[in-house]
């Protein structure tokens, strides 16, 4: 398994992003074990200690946790507390500055509307 890693932010912040990812996609779900921090490190060649932060990560976040001599585990709840968290910083963040693009490329929310669709069908 190869992963290109962004420059721009720490890996074991990459790794805690895909994991919130694939809770959001369903590819996680509330219970479900998370892959091994020695798998996870040999799959993307990079330290077990980046990865045990990344997965620290989200054992403070409330979203993972740890059962002693069994690994982590997606906790209850997980899925609607970062549904949750992520539409807030969509709202906070994104949303302004794709607003103000709409607004200076003139686009009308009826085509808005129609791409919305044409993306929900896919």
């Amino acid at each position: 398994m190869d992963i290109e890693w962004n420059d721009s932010l720490p890996i074991y912040r990459q790794l805690r992003d895909r994991v919130v990812a694939s809770i959001l996609d369903g590819s996680l779900l509330e219970g479900d074990p998370l892959p091994s921090v020695r798998n996870v490190a040999a799959d993307f060649r990079v330290n077990p200690l980046t990865v045990l932060k990344g997965y620290q990560m989200l054992v403070d976040e409330g979203l993972v946790e740890k059962r002693r001599g069994l690994g982590m585990f997606v906790r209850d709840g997980a899925r609607a507390l970062l549904l949750q968290s992520e539409r807030r910083r969509f709202l906070n963040e994104e949303w302004p500055r794709i607003c103000a693009t709409i607004v200076r490329l003139g686009l009308e929310k009826d085509a808005l509307f129609k791409q919305l669709d044409r993306v929900k069908k896919d």
